[in-house]
């Protein structure tokens, strides 16, 4: 499968480096395996372990562009093998942080990155700059503009990012840049909405050392990234314990949870898909205490009940209902109570 999804990018390198060199611009394409990514072994989600740069620094050195192909590296056998989701992102960063450059711009569908999304949100404001941390909590709760991966590796590296459109290049992106803790004027940097959560409830489970464990190390085997964990309090020394999976993962995590029920004491194990999850994130949030309170009194005076909450030092999480536009609603709301709208005034 993998040597089969990596052909895509080969014929598109192919391409471009054909259409440059016919132009006069001098140019050289290279396949994940000819550029030396190399990866895990952990076919179609594989991971970068290192990148070599001798070759690539013998072709900058020589004056061409260089057309890499992303989303694909090898492993130390030889065997091709792709990144999974955000693989293209990845895979610019990461050689960006082996060849030390200056700035890596990722160009995509939208202009920059925005204090929340434009279709869900009216009166958004385009960022100049946010910080990594910033932009890994917002990527990483449903900011679709840049994948996680790609702003984590930037932030461990201290890459600087641009996120520009591909359609007009006239206009200024957005800089993601190494954090810059000063007094901030805005608490609030942005707003993010995940809509492809599920809520999974366990009831009953035995109050014991070794219980979560089980079930969360069972999770972890079956590849399933569990996000908000709330565990209510004891009674008769059994516990309640709900938490958060993507919505693709919602059936794998039920059977899990159903081969558990040999070993483990619950009573009862339910799903629920109709709930969202959204967010405030913002690198002043360390020093302003009340937001947390503040985003709540926004969603109680919006009738908007909240179902699980999860906290960062840069962020706040809730997961409501998913009915009758309340996202949108919520989103909307939040945006306006942090005037979000005013912060390029």
């Amino acid at each position: 499968m993998d040597v089969l999804l990596s052909t895509g990018e080969q014929i598109s390198i192919a391409l471009l480096a054909m259409a440059l060199n016919d132009l006069g611009i001098p140019s050289v394409s290279m396949t994940g395996s000819q550029m030396g990514i190399m990866t895990t072994d952990a076919h179609t989600k594989a991971r970068i372990n290192y990148i070599k740069t001798d070759k690539i620094r013998k072709e900058l050195d020589a004056g061409k562009v260089i057309i890499v192909a992303g989303f694909q590296g090898i492993t130390e056998d030889g065997e091709i093998t792709t990144l999974g989701r955000g693989g293209s992102d990845t895979t610019a960063v990461a050689i960006a942080a082996a060849i030390k450059a200056d700035l890596c711009e990722i160009y995509t569908d939208v202009d920059g990155v925005y204090t929340a999304d434009p279709r869900m949100v009216e009166r958004t404001q385009k960022l100049e700059k946010i910080t990594h941390d910033e932009m890994l909590e917002l990527a990483s709760l449903g900011a679709k503009v840049l994948h996680p991966r790609s702003v984590e590796i930037a932030k461990i590296h201290n890459v600087k990012l641009c996120v520009r459109s591909s359609f007009d290049t006239t206009k200024e992106g957005t800089f993601v840049v190494a954090n810059e803790l000063l007094e901030k004027e805005f608490v609030v940097t942005g707003l993010a909405c995940d809509q492809k959560v599920a809520k999974i409830g366990i009831f009953d489970l035995e109050d014991k050392p070794g219980s979560a464990t089980k079930v969360f190390q069972a999770l972890a085997d079956a590849n399933i990234n569990v996000d908000m964990i709330v565990q209510s309090a004891m009674r008769n020394g059994l516990n309640d314990i709900a938490f958060t999976v993507p919505l693709d993962d919602v059936d794998a995590t039920l059977d899990v949870l159903t081969a558990l029920r040999g070993s483990l004491h619950m009573s009862e194990v339910i799903s629920s898909t109709n709930v969202a999850k959204v967010s405030i994130v913002g690198a002043g949030m360390i020093t302003s205490p009340g937001v947390a309170a503040k985003m709540f009194s926004v969603l109680a005076k919006n009738e908007i009940n909240i179902e699980m909450i999860s906290t960062s030092e840069i962020k706040v999480s809730c997961i409501i209902e998913k009915g009758n536009d309340t996202p949108k609603k919520a989103m909307q709301a939040l945006h306006d109570a942090f005037e979000l709208d005013k912060i390029n005034d």
